[in-house]
């Protein structure tokens, strides 16, 4: 009696690596999340260090954790630092808030983390002390700080606290030089490089051909003294009167889905704002500023749950910046399924009931408990 061969699927999943190598999955079930995942540690592993030469002189990134990680245009910063800096400069991250990112393949060789500067509290007179703080400890050479609301404006007033150089809009830079755009006539205005540099979006590409040793430590405690600022705190804006470019959380809904009050209940529930697909606003159940997609709005929300839809191109476009993407749909070869990081296969009203289910009953126990 012979054994029988092993049948093996020629058409296997399967990922071009940046560096050309393609990486095959032997995985029937393979997802593309799992397969980006996989890419990553792969990617990862084969970059080398940075330097692992003893540091003598040091570069500063200060940026604001988003919710526990850092956006593109944190990463951007961190990433300019490194590319500018030679190997006997060290790459020192001050992240302001707790954040339980991966810095290493951002290229940081230290991260700083001050829990006490996050974004949810305005105390900007202790932000400056405690940069002062890192200032005199590790004396950089250069700070570099995202051009956008919250850092800029730290940035500024350390500036102002510190006289040193500064330089907002940075589209360009080397180690010796810098260059801002004119908005005028388009031209770009260079001069040597600043104490302080505010780099604008989208100027350095973040993907990075090596990796930081990313050693993590608290920095030392600075008393918070006396504030000419009243925090008043934050004012809570329910979701759904945000736009769908704000949204942190977006629930939306497709062809699939046929109890619109259901899936209502479930976005208040979820305290989530409201999207759709472009089929589902055609039908008139949706508003079209609600409609996600290449012919409506690009979203960048940090949780997208998408109800009953297909995953046209058009629609995953506009949820290209998306950070986690779970996907309800009945259809396990659907286009979303590939691109979601939970997909769950079954019909979508059934798992919008039994998600609310679950909600109602967690928070039943939460009131008992309290």
């Amino acid at each position: 009696m012979t054994a029988s061969a092993v049948r093996r699927d020629p058409r296997r999943l399967y990922l071009t690596l940046p560096s050309g190598v393609r990486r095959i999955f032997l995985s029937p079930m393979a997802t593309g999340s799992q397969l980006q995942l996989a890419a990553t540690r792969i990617e990862r592993a084969a970059k080398p260090l940075r330097t692992t030469t003893v540091a003598r002189r040091s570069l500063l990134a200060v940026v604001y954790s988003d919710h526990g990680g850092l956006d593109d245009h944190a990463r951007q910063v961190i990433a300019a630092a490194t590319l500018i800096a030679d190997a006997a400069t060290e790459v020192i991250v001050a992240c302001l808030g707790d954040s339980n990112d991966d810095f290493a393949a951002y290229g940081a060789d230290r991260v700083i983390v001050l829990s006490d500067c996050g974004a949810g509290q305005f105390h900007p007179e202790h932000q400056v002390q405690c940069l002062n703080a890192l200032l005199a400890r590790h004396r950089p050479d250069h700070l570099f700080f995202p051009e956008r609301c919250g850092e800029a404006d730290l940035a500024r007033r350390l500036a102002a606290a510190t006289r040193l150089s500064i330089a907002t809009h940075v589209v360009e830079l080397s180690r010796t030089e810098l260059a801002v755009r004119d908005r005028r006539s388009q031209r770009l205005a260079r001069r040597s490089l600043t104490r302080l540099v505010l780099l604008a979006p989208d100027a350095v590409d973040a993907r990075l051909p090596f990796v930081g040793r990313a050693e993590v430590s608290s920095a030392d405690a600075v008393e918070r003294g006396a504030s000419t600022y009243r925090d008043l705190g934050l004012t809570t804006l329910s979701s759904s009167s945000l736009p769908l470019e704000q949204a942190r959380l977006v629930i939306a809904a497709g062809n699939g889905v046929t109890d619109f009050e259901l899936f209502r209940r479930l976005a208040d529930t979820l305290d989530a704002s409201i999207g759709a697909s472009r089929v589902a606003v055609d039908a008139g159940h949706f508003s079209r500023d609600r409609q996600i997609g290449a012919t409506g709005k690009t979203i960048a929300a940090q949780g997208y749950l998408a109800i009953g839809i297909s995953g046209a191109s058009q629609h995953l476009q506009g949820i290209k910046g998306c950070r986690h993407v779970i996907s309800i749909n009945r259809d396990a070869a659907a286009a979303i399924v590939q691109r979601a990081d939970l997909a769950l296969v079954d019909d979508a009203q059934a798992l919008m009931q039994a998600l609310l289910d679950a909600l109602d009953a967690s928070q039943d126990r939460q009131e008992h408990a309290a």
